[in-house]
C-alpha cells in the first residue's frame, strides 16, 4: 500500500491528489463538486485515478462540510441543557454587532431559546461545587428536548473548566437516555475560561456532529467498501490531520479544514525552494483565502467567527477570506459602482460561459472574453467547451451598458476591482499587522489564483511569486503533508508570584500523556514527534492576552516542568515582540495553558515532480491573441508540465495545465526551478 491521496472539496471543484510513495510520482484531478452530497464527487475523484483501493494505505480529506453546514444554517437540530440563569448566553454573545457602526443587528443563535433548558446546578469560579446538579432534572430536560426532535444536544455549565464534576454527573446521565453518540459537554470540548466562548464553541460542535458525522461515516463506508483498507485521515483548522473517529466527535475542528490543507502545503513547498517568508492566495471559485507564513510558521489564531456571532476558540491557522473567487459576481450597484461578490455562481450553473442557467458575469467570464482562459480546454472535466459569445454578451448587459464601456473595458474593469479586493486581503495579513510585503514571495493556487499573479505583485508591491507545480490542487497535496496534531487547552488563572509551577508540569504532562496515547492509536508512520506549550499571559487587568511559548524539555515520554523566572523571561520576550515595551512593576497572570502534540508523517521529496528533460520550443502548444491593459497581444501558449527545468518564459505568456492557467504579464518573466515551480519575476528591462 504505497500510494497516498488527498483530497479537498472545495465549492465549485473536488481536489485529488494521488502519490505513489514508491516511485514518487503523482497524479491529479479535479471535478465538479456534487452537492448537497459532496461524498458523490468525493468518491468520483478518486475513482478518477485508482481503480483498486487496496493499493492505497492513506486517504486524508479536507473538508467543507462542516464550514458550509455553519454558513449555509443546516446543522442539526439541537438542543442545550444549562446552569440555571444562563441559557440567553448564546444569544447575549460579547454584545457585538454585525456593522461597528451599526445601530441594530439582528442574530439567531444555532439553538432556539424554547430548546435552551435550564437545570439546578452550580460551581464557582475556583472550583467549588455550591450547588450539586440535579439529574432528575437533567433526565427530564433531555427528554424533552428529545420529544421536540432534537438529534443532539450540548451540556453548558458555569465554570465547567475549574471542575467538571457536575457537568460530567449530567452528560452521563443524558449519555443513558440519548439514543446517539451525539452528546457535546463544555469541559470535553473546550476547559477554558469565558462562558460564551466555551458555550458557543460546544453549541457548535453538536450543531455539526450529525451532519458531519453522518458525511465521514458514509465516505468511510463507501471506501471499505471499494477495497480501502487503510486510514482514513481529516484536516483540522489547524493545519494537522486527525482520525475519522475524533473529526465525527468534535467536528467543530474541521471548520476551515480545506484552505488550512493549503497553506500547510504552500509553506513546505515555499520552504523547499527557498524562501521562509511567504503570503498565499488560494482563489476557487467562491472566495480568495490569504494566509502569511513568517520565518517558515504559519500564523495560529485561539479562536475566529465563522459567520457574525458564530465564534469557535479552537487553535486555526489564520486565514482571511474574501468573496472574490473565479465564480464571484460582478455586478453595478444604484450609485454606478462596480462591485465584485460576495455572491457567487458557485458550481451550479457556474459562470455564464459554462452555458448552465446563469445569465450574469463572473470572474471567470471576464477572463474567458479577455483570452486567458482557453475557452476550449476547461479545467474539471464538466464541460467540452465554454461559451465567450455567452460571456461577452453577459458583461455587456451588467456592465458594459451600464458603465459605458466597451466588451473588453468592461471585463478588464471587473478584474481590476477583483485584483483591489485581492490586493486589500493581502495588505490586511502583512502591511496592517507590521510585515512589509517586499519581504515576501507571493504563493497563488487554486484553480484560479495564478491568473491573477501579476495584478498581485503590481498592487501589493510583492517582489516574486512562486507558482506550485500543480496549483489547482494544492490544497489536496496539503492534506498529504500535513502532520498528525493535537491541541490541549486548559485554564489556570494564577499570578506567577503564586504559580503552582509542580502543578503546571503535572498539566502539561497530561497533556502529553493523552497526545501521545493518541498518536500510539493512530495506523500513521511518524519520523518524529514534537511538543509545543504555550501559555496565554498577561499583566493584572488586562483583558487580552499574549501567547507565550515555552521551551519544555521531554525526555523519555516525562515533562520537565519550566522554572518561574523561565515563565517570566518568556513573557517579557513575548510581551516586548507584541507591544515593544513592557510594564514597569506589572503583575504577570497565568490564564492558559495550551500543549500541541505533534506527529511528523514522512514528506515526498518534491523534486520528484518536477519535468524530466523536454525543451522549451516542444513546449509551445499554440499562441492567442490575449488582452491586457487596453490592447490585444500575440501570446504564446506553454503546455507547462512539460518545460524543462531551468526554462524562462518572458511575459506575455499563458502556461496551461490540467488544474490550472498561470498567466504571465508583460514585463515579467517565469523560471521552472529544479522542483517544477515557476518563478515569476520583473523580466529584462
Amino acid at each position: 500500500m504505497s500510494r497516498m491521496i488527498g483530497v479537498d472539496v472545495g465549492g465549485t471543484f473536488t481536489d485529488v491528489f494521488v502519490l505513489d510513495e514508491a516511485s514518487g510520482s503523482a497524479d491529479v484531478s479535479k471535478v465538479p463538486t456534487t452537492r448537497p452530497d459532496q461524498s458523490a464527487g468525493f468518491l468520483g475523484g478518486i475513482a478518477r485515478q485508482v481503480d483498486d483501493l487496496s493499493t492505497v494505505g492513506v486517504v486524508v480529506h479536507g473538508t467543507t462540510a462542516g464550514t458550509n453546514a455553519l454558513l449555509e444554517r443546516k446543522g442539526a437540530k439541537i438542543g442545550v441543557i444549562t446552569t440555571r440563569g444562563l441559557r440567553d448566553v448564546l444569544e447575549m454573545r460579547r454584545r457585538d454587532r454585525p456593522r461597528t457602526w451599526g445601530l441594530r443587528g439582528e442574530f439567531d443563535p444555532v439553538v432556539p431559546r424554547d430548546l435552551r433548558l435550564e437545570v439546578s446546578e452550580r460551581t464557582l469560579a475556583d472550583g467549588t461545587i455550591r450547588t450539586p446538579v440535579d439529574l432528575d432534572e437533567v433526565r427530564a430536560a433531555a427528554k424533552t428536548l428529545l420529544s421536540e426532535g432534537c438529534m443532539a444536544v450540548a451540556i453548558l455549565f458555569a465554570n465547567a473548566y475549574a471542575n467538571a464534576e457536575n457537568e460530567a454527573k449530567a452528560v452521563a446521565a443524558v449519555r443513558e437516555i440519548w439514543p446517539n453518540p451525539h452528546v457535546s459537554a463544555s469541559a470535553e470540548i473546550l476547559p477554558e475560561i469565558r462562558e460564551f466562548e466555551r458555550f458557543s464553541t460546544t453549541a457548535l460542535n453538536g450543531y455539526l456532529q450529525p451532519e458531519v458525522s453522518g458525511y465521514l461515516d458514509r465516505l468511510d463506508a463507501a471506501l471499505k467498501g471499494d477495497g480501502f483498507g487503510g486510514e482514513f485521515l481529516i484536516v483540522q483548522s489547524n493545519g494537522g490531520v486527525m482520525g475519522s473517529d475524533t473529526a465525527c466527535r468534535l467536528p467543530v475542528r474541521t471548520a476551515l479544514s480545506g484552505p488550512a490543507a493549503g497553506v500547510i502545503a504552500a509553506g513546505y513547498i515555499a520552504q523547499t525552494a527557498g524562501f521562509d517568508n511567504v503570503i498565499t492566495g488560494d482563489m476557487g471559485g467562491t472566495s480568495f483565502d490569504v494566509a502569511l507564513i513568517a520565518d517558515g510558521k504559519s500564523m495560529l489564531s485561539p479562536q475566529t467567527a465563522i459567520d457574525f456571532g458564530l465564534v469557535v476558540r479552537a487553535p486555526m491557522i489564520e486565514i482571511t477570506t474574501i468573496g472574490a473567487g473565479g465564480g464571484s459576481i460582478a455586478w453595478v450597484d444604484r450609485g454606478g459602482l462596480l462591485n465584485i461578490g460576495p455572491e457567487s455562481a458557485g458550481s451550479t450553473p457556474g459562470p455564464v460561459a459554462y452555458g448552465l442557467g446563469n445569465t450574469r458575469p463572473t470572474v471567470t467570464d471576464a477572463n474567458v472574453v479577455l483570452g486567458r482562459i482557453d475557452p476550449e480546454s476547461p479545467i474539471g472535466g464538466k464541460l467540452e467547451r465554454l461559451d465567450v459569445d455567452a460571456a461577452a454578451r453577459a458583461i455587456d448587459a451588467h456592465v458594459g451598458e451600464k458603465l459605458g464601456l466597451s466588451t473588453e473595458a468592461a471585463a478588464e474593469a471587473i478584474l481590476r476591482v477583483a485584483n483591489s479586493r485581492m490586493a486589500g486581503a493581502i495588505r490586511l495579513v502583512s502591511i496592517e499587522r507590521g510585515f512589509d510585503p517586499k519581504r515576501f514571495a507571493f504563493m497563488p493556487f487554486g484553480g484560479g489564483g495564478a491568473l491573477h499573479t501579476g495584478a498581485m505583485l503590481k498592487d501589493v508591491g510583492i517582489a516574486r511569486a512562486i507558482i506550485p507545480r500543480y496549483p489547482g490542487v494544492t490544497s489536496a497535496m496539503g492534506c498529504v503533508i500535513a502532520d498528525m496534531r493535537q491541541d490541549f487547552v486548559q485554564t489556570i488563572n494564577a499570578l506567577t508570584a503564586t504559580l503552582d509551577i509542580a502543578g503546571l508540569g503535572r498539566g502539561i504532562q497530561a497533556h502529553v500523556d493523552a497526545g501521545m496515547a493518541l498518536l500510539d492509536a493512530a495506523q500513521s508512520r511518524f519520523e518524529a514527534r514534537d511538543i509545543e506549550v504555550e501559555l496565554d499571559m498577561a499583566y493584572v487587568g488586562q483583558t487580552h492576552t499574549v501567547a507565550v511559548p515555552l521551551d519544555v524539555k521531554v525526555a523519555e515520554g516525562r515533562v520537565e516542568a519550566p522554572t518561574r523566572s523561565d515563565i517570566e523571561a518568556a513573557f517579557d520576550a513575548a510581551y516586548t515582540a507584541t507591544f515593544g515595551r513592557l510594564l514597569k512593576d506589572g503583575a504577570r497572570r497565568v490564564m492558559n495553558l495550551r500543549t500541541a502534540v505533534i506527529g511528523k508523517r514522512p514528506k515526498f521529496d518534491l523534486a520528484t515532480l518536477a519535468p524530466k528533460g523536454g525543451s522549451v520550443e516542444a513546449s509551445i502548444i499554440g499562441r492567442r491573441k490575449v488582452h491586457f491593459g487596453d490592447a490585444w497581444h500575440e501570446t504564446a501558449i506553454y503546455d507547462r508540465l512539460s518545460l524543462p527545468v531551468g526554462a524562462v518564459i518572458e511575459g506575455p505568456a499563458i502556461l496551461v495545465q490540467p488544474d490550472t492557467t498561470v498567466l504571465i504579464d508583460p514585463g515579467l518573466a517565469g523560471r521552472v526551478d529544479t522542483f517544477g515551480n515557476t518563478i515569476i519575476e520583473p523580466g529584462a528591462p
